[in-house]
């Protein structure tokens, strides 16, 4: 196994020509909000992430991230580091894994978007599923602690926190989907007869479920930040698609490793891996952990919240897609090809014809 996406995606670079912030002003509004800041301010930015470009702020005597509109045309809905700030700031005050926010900035006259500062938490992102370099038992505990986790921000009463109008509490796959299939409408490159299908069945056939809680919205290994030594997470990152929702939202796409077959660097599965030999959970194994932390016997109607999470994800690559034909993508290793799509969305129609879509 390579270690081509740990190399690829961790640590910082230079700040891109298209993505450079005035530092000056940038530095005039931290010493106004960040207590004790101390110059000179040095940018960097993080490798990682395809969406909102985050940077690393390094100062003599300590570091920040600062996180931001990307410049350009936006979708409507995307982008939202307003309700990013939001959501950290309220689970921040109540102790579930978060960074510390400092403040957020709605004056576009600063760096040219908004954005949001917080604290940089020190400690590993692990961007390979496989967990190369570890025990068995060790990878066997990194997988206990994500839905460990996911099962502690799920049991999160969102209004004692301050959130009852960060959503509303129904309805949320036909939300969801509503709002996917308009971003996946508006970034449509190439006609793809699968997902004109998906966005055709998916609302129609919807499982009853009422449960409700928060939904941070991409919740998978990458978006954490793990101890440095001990496996355990000390912070949740990248609450953009954050809501009010239905928990099965954030289980099942936490799930597309699992689905998923091996697809080289640009998505890292755990298809085709020997899962025991390694120490990870069988999907059915973590399912089961994930029913015992929450409380529930079982998910019925697993299928098509399958086939949902993986039509989302297709739906979010095309967005990227797009973005690289505008050029506003914020990572130089953004997806260009629509076959992912296609190849995505082919695995989530099986997933479909299992929960009954027709042939």
């Amino acid at each position: 196994m390579s270690h081509t996406r740990q190399e690829k995606f961790s640590g910082t670079k230079q700040v891109e020509p298209h993505l450079q912030l005035d530092a000056g002003r940038l530095e005039a509004y931290l010493k106004t909000v960040v207590p004790d800041y101390a110059g000179p301010l040095e940018l960097r930015r993080f490798k990682g992430g395809q969406s909102n470009p985050t940077y690393q702020l390094v100062t003599g005597n300590r570091n920040y991230v600062l996180r931001r509109k990307p410049p350009g045309p936006l979708l409507p809905s995307a982008h939202a580091v307003d309700r990013e700030y939001q959501v950290i700031k309220a689970l921040s005050d109540v102790g579930f894994p978060v960074p510390r926010p400092y403040a957020l900035c709605t004056d576009e006259s600063v760096i040219g978007t908004m954005f949001y500062v917080m604290e940089m938490i020190e400690g590993r992102v692990l961007w390979e599923m496989s967990l190369p370099g570890m025990t068995p038992a060790e990878r066997a505990q990194i997988y206990d602690a994500k839905v460990t986790t996911l099962a502690q921000l799920q049991k999160i009463d969102y209004r004692a926190v301050g959130l009852e109008s960060f959503g509303k509490p129904t309805d949320y796959f036909a939300r969801q989907i509503t709002r996917w299939t308009k971003n996946y409408v508006a970034s449509e490159t190439v006609k793809i007869d699968l997902m004109d299908r998906l966005n055709a069945w998916l609302p129609a056939n919807i499982p009853h479920d009422d449960a409700v809680s928060i939904v941070h919205g991409d919740y998978r290994m990458d978006n954490m930040i793990f101890h440095p030594t001990e496996p355990r997470v000390i912070a949740v990152l990248d609450w953009e698609l954050s809501t009010i929702g239905h928990p099965l939202g954030d289980f099942t796409y936490h799930l597309l490793p699992w689905l998923l077959p091996q697809m080289g660097e640009r998505i890292s599965t755990l298809g085709g891996l020997d899962l025991p030999a390694l120490g990870i959970p069988s999907e059915e194994e973590y399912i089961a952990r994930y029913c015992a932390l929450v409380g529930r016997r079982n998910i019925p109607g697993i299928d098509y919240y399958r086939a949902y999470t993986l039509w989302r994800l297709a739906a979010i690559y095309q967005g990227i897609i797009k973005r690289v034909e505008e050029g506003t993508a914020a990572n130089e290793h953004a997806e260009t090809s629509p076959e992912l799509v296609k190849t995505i969305a082919a695995i989530a129609w099986d997933y479909a014809r299992k929960h009954g879509a027709p042939a």
